[in-house]
């Protein structure tokens, strides 16, 4: 399991990774993530709120009201032309993090260290 101090920088990537094709709601977003993770990354209820909530103040999403379920009225969101090229934006830095990362991570670099 990824701790959730792990992901933090990387919540509104993958939330809006998921708005790209199809608006959502937040449960269903939670259980995406579960589910395209394998179960490796869980996002907490207040986490993803939280995370709705800054990429809406910033402009990158949207959210409308959407049936009701249970008695309540669903919350939807959506990605705004903004959040698209945020996104585009995160996932070009995530290219350059990575090849960071990987200079330190690879096996064979520093093994003789250990």
């Amino acid at each position: 399991m990824i701790s959730s101090d792990s992901m933090r920088g990387y919540n509104d990537t993958l939330v809006l990774s998921l708005l790209v094709n199809q608006d959502s709601y937040g449960y269903e977003i939670s259980q995406r993530i579960t589910e395209m993770t394998g179960g490796t990354y869980s996002i907490k209820e207040t986490t993803l709120y939280s995370t709705f909530t800054r990429l809406e103040k910033q402009g990158y999403i949207s959210s409308y009201e959407g049936t009701v379920t249970q008695g309540r009225r669903r919350m939807y969101y959506t990605i705004t032309q903004e959040g698209r090229v945020y996104y585009k934006e995160k996932c070009e830095e995530w290219g350059q993090i990575k090849d960071v990362i990987d200079i330190f991570t690879k096996e064979t670099t520093h093994a003789t260290d250990y």
